[in-house]
């Protein structure tokens, strides 16, 4: 019988707050870019990450264990990278990261990519999809090029 290969997805949420806020920009014209997102005081979102694991576009299931991966230790990795830096923080202040980078849905894709593929076995991390809110979601693919 063939290898049965599958793609193993798992989802966590998150709550933080932001201020978005470059400091290369003037305090008028990160108010015109960031609009009210740029309030002093900051606002919060109860974000959802979502990974999606693959192994050269995907992994074989373990004949042995049923599985692709163990899923509590994939909880464990996502515990690690995006639950203890992420949830209940102020991403500008508490996250070492956001010092230096705009704390948008964008970085914090990368940042949560950065965290989960120091964690998870080589080769394994296919994306990492943030939702903002349900309208705003950015998905990131690692250091992917796009063909012009």
């Amino acid at each position: 019988m063939a290898p049965r290969v599958a793609r193993v997805s798992r989802t966590v949420c998150f709550s933080a707050c932001h201020r978005l806020h470059s400091k290369s920009l003037s305090d008028e014209e990160n108010l015109k870019l960031f609009g009210k997102c740029n309030n002093p005081n900051g606002h919060g979102h109860n974000y959802k990450a979502r990974l999606l694991m693959s192994r050269s576009c995907s992994l074989q299931i373990d004949p042995v264990s049923g599985m692709v991966i163990n899923l509590t230790d994939l909880k464990e990795c996502m515990q690690e990278a995006i639950m203890e830096p992420l949830d209940h923080k102020n991403l500008d202040k508490d996250v070492p990261y956001f010092a230096e980078v705009v704390s948008t849905t964008e970085n914090v894709a990368v940042f949560i990519w950065e965290n989960l593929k120091n964690l998870l076995p080589v080769g394994t991390l296919y994306k990492v999809k943030v939702y903002e809110t349900d309208q705003n979601i950015v998905v990131y693919k690692g250091e992917e090029t796009f063909p012009e």
